[in-house]
């Protein structure tokens, strides 16, 4: 599994966890459609840095990371993080579709 299609189905996942978990989803659902795309943002941003912060500490192949601290490993985080983004996104607007807009 490349990390791109990892990212992408992690974004979806966490669209759809905070559009429909209980909890999350009485949190996230009322605020605006800016700042629904800002959170999400802000969460994958979150995500691609801690994993960079793994990798760069040498904790990466411990858990399975093959991300490395290198050009390389700058590359793949960023188009990784673009397709979680790119999915998330796409997630979000489809399963909102029949819920009211915020």
């Amino acid at each position: 599994m490349t990390p791109e299609l990892l990212a992408s189905i992690f974004g979806t996942l966490l669209s759809l966890l905070m559009s429909y978990v209980p909890g999350f989803a009485t949190w996230y659902n009322p605020l605006s459609s800016q700042a629904k795309r800002l959170v999400m943002l802000g969460l994958l941003a979150a995500i691609a840095a801690a994993a960079a912060g793994i990798a760069c500490a040498g904790f990466g192949s411990a858990i399975g990371l093959t991300l490395t601290c290198d050009e390389t490993g700058l590359y793949t985080l960023i188009t990784s993080f673009l397709a979680a983004l790119a999915t998330n996104q796409a997630t979000y607007l489809i399963t909102s579709s029949g819920r009211a807009k915020g």
